[in-house]
């Protein structure tokens, strides 16, 4: 193999990279990575480069397809905290038991008669 040929491959090698590197630049995670603080937005997390791939882009309101220029969809969320954001949202499409707890009207009031204890104990 001739110098000039493996020059050739090497810069073809060297030039797909670039604009492999260019389209993940535009891609939503890069620039959501460009303008948030790398900090989880549920638990607070700081991350670095060394661990920022646990770092995600989470879509507010679930639609992937909904990336505008100024990121008002993403919010950045670690692994955990973005898998439990989903967990959630299953969860609820069979039904939450604890909205219809919330919702039920008290009864009962343990302080009702505190009152009249009180002043039975002096």
């Amino acid at each position: 193999m001739s110098s000039k040929n493996s020059t050739d491959k090497l810069d073809r090698v060297v030039s797909q990279a670039r604009v492999a590197r260019e389209e993940r630049e535009q891609s939503y995670r890069s620039r959501a990575l460009k303008m948030y603080p790398w900090v989880c937005g549920r638990c607070a997390r700081e991350f670095n480069q060394k661990n920022l791939q646990e770092l995600t882009v989470h879509h507010r309101d679930h639609d992937h397809d909904n990336n505008p220029g100024d990121g008002s969809n993403w919010e950045l969320l670690c692994v955990y905290c973005h898998d439990n954001e989903h967990s959630r949202l299953v969860d609820s499409a069979y039904g939450d038991s604890t909205t219809e707890t919330q919702n039920k009207e008290e009864t009962y009031n343990p302080f009702a008669d505190l009152a009249s204890m009180l002043k039975k104990r002096k």
